[in-house]
């Protein structure tokens, strides 16, 4: 039998997390709430849940900065809940750990597809990483210096081991796997989140920013994640080949 699964609820609107918590439990996990920033950090620490659920407005503490705190600690997903929907917010949710984000106000099946989505994702990397590098060679991906090891969710440049999360991860190894072809923000929604029906495609340029930043030796020249200009990405093998004439931006 399965284990079930814990959610942790950061959210200091009592009636929204009450719902959210009713909601989830009747959907068979094991809730726990906190309204503040330092609850939550606390019931983290001492819960080790699989999920977190975070808002950005907090009484006490920033949400980027328990953002930033959980992740220094736990590699559990951390989906973002906020009213605030600039894409600035998305930026800095997403960089500093969290794996989601979504806007106030939004629908209960958006969010339990999307916890669905994320814990599944979670057991993939943790089924990858018990599994050791030793079986990972029949889903390895090799691009000059550039590695990428599906079976080990394991990402290498020049022999050296770079950090991703699992949905930047899946997000590289979709474009690689499919060299050559461009996709457009929608279709990598689909394709690699699994929800093109909720799906905000400032999501994938932020992701699409954070891998240029680990695996490009300059972010804002691109080799190897090129943007084909009102069409979408794509991944160029050659990560080093003729960059096209002109300015390369999300």
């Amino acid at each position: 039998m399965s284990e079930i699964k814990r959610i942790l609820i950061i959210e200091d609107e009592a009636d929204m997390a009450k719902i959210m918590k009713d909601v989830l439990t009747l959907g068979g996990y094991d809730v726990r709430s906190e309204g503040t920033g330092t609850g939550g950090l606390e019931t983290a620490a001492a819960w080790n849940p699989h999920l977190i659920l975070l808002d950005l407005t907090l009484p006490d503490l920033d949400g980027i900065e328990v953002c930033r705190r959980i992740r220094e600690e736990s590699v559990a997903p951390i989906l973002i809940l906020s009213a605030r929907g600039g894409e600035t917010d998305k930026i800095l949710g997403l960089g500093f750990g969290a794996d989601d984000y979504m806007t106030k106000p939004f629908s209960f099946g958006e969010l339990t597809a999307r916890i669905g989505a994320q814990l599944r994702r979670s057991e993939m990397q943790s089924g990858a990483a018990r599994s050791g590098p030793e079986s990972s060679r029949e889903g390895l991906l090799s691009f000059g210096e550039l590695k990428i090891d599906k079976k080990a969710y394991r990402v290498e440049s020049g022999g050296r081991e770079i950090s991703f999360s699992a949905r930047e991860f899946e997000l590289l190894h979709f474009l690689a796997l499919h060299e050559g072809q461009v996709f457009s923000k929608a279709r990598l929604l689909d394709s690699v989140w699994g929800y093109d029906a909720y799906g905000d495609e400032a999501t994938v340029t932020v992701y699409i920013r954070r891998i240029r930043e680990k695996i490009e030796a300059d972010p804002s020249q691109p080799a190897y994640l090129r943007t084909v200009w009102g069409v979408g990405y794509k991944f160029d093998g050659k990560g080093g080949g003729n960059v096209s004439a002109g300015r390369t931006r999300p």
